[in-house]
């Protein structure tokens, strides 16, 4: 049975990014090899990515033009991908489908693979996977700045409790950590 796990980097003051839409500059400050390495084991052992509506748009258009050949781009541009959208019917980046019914197939999808299935960025998608009670850790990047103002990436509702499973600091002191929701055994 595969794992869910969200990953997002977010600011001291809980941002995942600034005031207009992937206004994401913070990101060069948590960004290194150890970040980089990171990003490679995602690769490596990754069974499906998933993204929200506007998150897979913005992935998008960023993997199939960029011109850096690195290895994280040939993960992203390879790696089955599954996109939560009411709006779109199909997708034309490589190895991606699309559905209106996300709770339901990622349910069906975590029976099925083996290898982790990764949320990245995704905010709202997130809050729907928490509610839905399909979250099996939460894996964040906390970047050493203070925003001020931005989206915040846990939405307003109801309390939820997680365990501390790891906490690690980054030599640019970005620190890694990995929460599970209380209940829920990694």
């Amino acid at each position: 049975m595969a794992r869910l796990i969200i990953w997002n980097l977010v600011t001291l003051d809980g941002f995942f990014e600034g005031e207009t839409k992937w206004d994401l500059g913070f990101h060069g400050k948590a960004w290194g090899p150890e970040l980089e390495a990171l990003s490679m084991e995602f690769g490596a052992s990754a069974g499906l990515l998933v993204f929200g509506r506007v998150t897979y748009e913005g992935m998008k258009a960023y993997w199939t033009t960029t011109e850096d050949e690195g290895e994280v781009k040939t993960f992203m541009n390879a790696l089955p991908k599954l996109v939560a959208s009411r709006t779109l019917a199909s997708s034309d980046w490589n190895n991606t489908e699309v559905t209106a019914d996300i709770v339901g197939e990622l349910s069906r999808r975590k029976q099925a693979l083996d290898k982790p299935i990764y949320v990245f960025g995704s905010a709202e998608l997130t809050d729907s996977l928490l509610e839905a009670g399909l979250v099996d850790e939460v894996m964040l990047g906390i970047v050493p700045v203070q925003l001020g103002k931005g989206t915040p990436f846990f939405k307003d509702g109801a309390r939820r409790d997680f365990d501390l499973v790891e906490a690690r600091p980054l030599s640019n002191g970005t620190i890694l950590t990995r929460y599970a929701p209380e209940g829920v055994s990694l």
